[in-house]
């Protein structure tokens, strides 16, 4: 498995303070069955992190995983507050994409209300930039209005939502609205959003079983991620792979 979005490195973010706390989190992730690790610190206000640092710290945990026989590869990116992205230069943002690649992980804001957040995106978009759209079953704006997030998955934009998400770790509610946007193909990756190897772990596998997606299993963590890092094209979900997810109610405009 690939996991796109991990905030593996030590004392840059809210995830590990130390290098052992980042080797206890991959050796975690690779009992899993996680081989790819893509390093995701926060770029925002209040971790303003650059590509330099990112880089740098990417190379001393892979030396210390080799060192350590800890089988796994990490690999560089960034999740980037949509609010830093859109004033943020162009030279700059291309650096930070998934794996050095073109693909941007943005975050979304955490706020009932973002008005414009489709305009930026599409903006973003435009500017040769493609765009991966962080845990939006945890973002209260789509949730009182689904059609917005579903426009900007049919202009191009993917979705990566938090494995944890799945099984109820951020309430019921999120629980509900991530199984509702699987069963309606606007989720192309579920990945775990580790913040340490305990309380944020690094799951994947074990979450989509529980959820009953394991017809979506490889292709969520495995193709999809793969094709970004890549830079290829996006693989089709397999043919019926949602129609047996359960349990739903109808989806309610707020």
């Amino acid at each position: 498995m690939i996991d796109l979005h991990c905030h593996v490195l030590p004392g840059i973010d809210d995830g590990p303070e130390t290098i052992e706390g980042s080797l206890a989190l991959a050796r975690a992730a690779s009992a899993g069955g996680t081989r790819t690790l893509v390093a995701t610190p926060h770029v925002n206000l209040r971790y303003p992190n650059d590509a330099a640092t990112i880089a740098r710290l990417v190379g001393e945990l892979n030396e210390r995983l080799a060192a350590e026989r800890i089988a796994i590869e990490v690999r560089p990116g960034a999740e980037i507050a949509l609010t830093s992205a859109i004033n943020m230069a162009p030279a700059r943002l291309a650096e930070l994409g998934l794996g050095g690649g073109s693909w941007l992980l943005i975050e979304p804001p955490f706020t009932p209300s973002a008005g414009g957040i489709d305009t930026i995106l599409l903006d973003i978009l435009r500017g040769g930039y493609r765009v991966v759209l962080a845990h939006p079953e945890r973002c209260p704006a789509f949730h009182r209005d689904r059609a917005v997030l579903e426009s900007i998955v049919r202009a191009g934009i993917l979705t990566s939502i938090t494995a944890g998400s799945l099984v109820g770790r951020f309430g019921g509610e999120v629980r509900r609205f991530a199984l509702e946007l699987v069963r309606d193909g606007l989720v192309h990756n579920v990945a775990s959003d580790a913040h340490d190897h305990s309380d944020r772990a690094p799951g994947m596998a074990a979450e989509l079983r529980s959820a009953g997606l394991q017809p979506l299993a490889g292709w969520l963590t495995s193709e999809v991620p793969a094709a970004i890092l890549a830079g290829g094209e996006i693989p089709p979900a397999p043919a019926g792979a949602t129609e047996e997810i359960q349990p739903r109610r109808p989806w309610r405009r707020r």
